[in-house]
């Protein structure tokens, strides 16, 4: 079974606030065995609008990476990001080598 990953691009518009999304998502994130390969950092936008935040999350499949995106924990952390920063996540799942 092929890991997964979710790829977020986020501009924080409150960092304050936003600390309560990080301290919220975190139970969650635990919980499915995240683990942050990037998280923020320096980064260069070669190519179309970028964002000043980036995140790379490896989960150990892409059901567990949706099942903890939908989860009870991460829906409620990504109702205060919501109102702190503005993005995408996507998940994708990684190719078998």
């Amino acid at each position: 079974m092929p890991k997964a990953y979710w790829i977020a691009r986020v501009d924080v518009r409150d960092p304050e606030g936003y600390k309560g999304y990080v301290a919220a998502a975190k139970p969650a994130f635990e919980r499915f065995g995240a683990r942050f390969l990037a998280r923020g950092g320096a980064n260069e936008a070669v190519e179309g609008p970028g964002r000043a935040r980036n995140v790379i999350i490896e989960f150990a499949s892409m059901d567990d990476a949706q099942n903890c995106y939908n989860s009870p924990e991460y829906q409620h952390a990504k109702s205060i990001r919501q109102q702190f920063a503005d993005g995408e996540i996507v998940l994708v799942e990684a190719v078998e080598s």
